[in-house]
């Protein structure tokens, strides 16, 4: 499955009741999914963290299609050609 297709499904499973809820507060879940995600990586070993990297996907393609943005279009278009401000695979950038 593409990055496109899998928002096309996310769109098609839950865009009426996201649009609905709207951008801000879909957001606001969004941020939650994440945290989860943090407290999943912070201590190691928990179960589902997969579950949690892919609910994270899910709420990132639903605010971009909220906001009328193909996630892969988008992602290609900054980082198709590798780092978007070295240019390098891998970054040649100074870390921060």
């Amino acid at each position: 499955m593409t990055i496109r297709e899998f928002q096309q499904l996310i769109e098609r499973t839950y865009y009426e009741r996201d649009a609905r809820r709207g951008p801000g507060l879909t957001f606001a879940w969004f941020v939650e999914e994440v945290g989860e995600l943090a407290r999943g990586i912070v201590r190691p070993g928990r179960a589902g963290l997969e579950g949690e990297f892919a609910d994270v996907l899910a709420w990132l393609a639903t605010l971009a299609s909220l906001h009328g943005i193909d996630l892969e279009g988008a992602a290609a278009a900054k980082y198709g050609a590798g780092c978007p401000r070295c240019g390098g695979v891998p970054c040649r950038c100074a870390p921060a």
